[in-house]
């Protein structure tokens, strides 16, 4: 299992938050992650956009998206705008995508949210062709009827689906390179992501998906976990709120972010990221949970944290 690291911009630190990207990105690639993972929040920095600056301030890293939404982006500018992030990061971009939730697509934007697997199946169909290769996209379905021509850059960019549901898990193992996670603990993965996206990839004849996990890890004292957990549950929860990752959490054995939490010393914080591996996760994209009661405990749990992963780095 690959060892990634989630980075993204530092909110309100307006004139920092380029700087402080690529600095990260860099930060990573000498600690000897394999990739990095960058947020779509609904409110900041563009992923795609901190891809390209990540890519252009590294020369190895892998830099992946975590996850931009489909229904917000035309499938035509979504596709220019990822091409042109993978030629900015020389071909290490990873597109990680979905149909987002109800909360931001009809809520906060506006728009509908009915069928999305669907609209995914159909926004894909688009995709494939635009990341094929220069050349002419000619695609008719009840979605979009898109007749454009494409030549931005001659590399490819793969694709991991946000997927939670059976049919999502199905259309990512036909249709992408695999699949990328939240609030999905050891059991879910192993019982319900990796046997439904492994065989669908197998029937579509598509080499064996990746299954990207995220989980928090905090470096912590075993008389920390507990207090941890519920941080994490109070900083992170949020999510739980979301129908998809409530089923999501019903496939599992966790009631929320807080038990998925790789809390305490090494040795426990190994055991959790190698019980993901034995689960068929392939990669991992650790979203460090800096914890303490001030702010400089909290950088230095930061600091100790990515540290110790880094010694585990490139993969377990």
């Amino acid at each position: 299992m690959r060892i990634g690291l989630n980075i993204g911009p530092q909110r309100g630190r307006y004139r920092e938050k380029v700087a402080q990207l690529v600095a990260d990105g860099q930060e990573a690639e000498r600690a000897g992650f394999s990739s990095v993972w960058i947020p779509q929040f609904p409110d900041d920095f563009d992923a795609m956009t901190a891809a390209a600056l990540v890519g252009q301030g590294t020369e190895r890293l892998e830099i992946g998206t975590a996850v931009v939404p489909f229904q917000s982006r035309h499938p035509v500018a979504m596709a220019q705008q990822a091409l042109s992030t993978q030629a900015a990061c020389d071909g290490r971009f990873v597109l990680g995508a979905g149909p987002s939730h109800h909360w931001i697509v009809s809520d906060m934007l506006g728009l509908p949210y009915e069928k999305p697997a669907r609209l995914v199946r159909h926004y894909l169909e688009v995709l494939a062709p635009a990341f094929a290769g220069p050349g002419r996209v000619d695609v008719d379905n009840d979605d979009y009827r898109v007749h454009n021509d494409l030549d931005v850059t001659d590399l490819h960019v793969p694709i991991l689906l946000a997927a939670l549901a059976p049919v999502m898990l199905r259309i990512a193992g036909k249709h992408a390179a695999g699949t990328i996670l939240w609030m999905a603990d050891e059991r879910a993965v192993s019982d319900h992501v990796v046997p439904r996206i492994t065989k669908a990839a197998e029937e579509a004849g598509r080499p064996a998906p990746r299954v990207v996990a995220s989980i928090p890890v905090t470096l912590c004292r075993d008389d920390e976990v507990d207090a941890v957990r519920e941080w994490a549950d109070t900083a992170l929860g949020h999510a739980e709120f979301s129908p998809n990752y409530q089923r999501l959490l019903e496939a599992g054995n966790s009631a929320g972010v807080g038990d998925m939490c790789a809390a305490g010393g090494e040795d426990a914080i190994v055991a959790k990221l190698r019980r993901f591996a034995d689960a068929g996760a392939t990669d991992m994209g650790a979203r460090v949970l800096a914890f303490g009661h001030t702010r400089d405990e909290r950088i230095a749990s930061r600091d100790r944290t990515i540290e110790f992963l880094s010694s585990l780095c490139p993969e377990l």
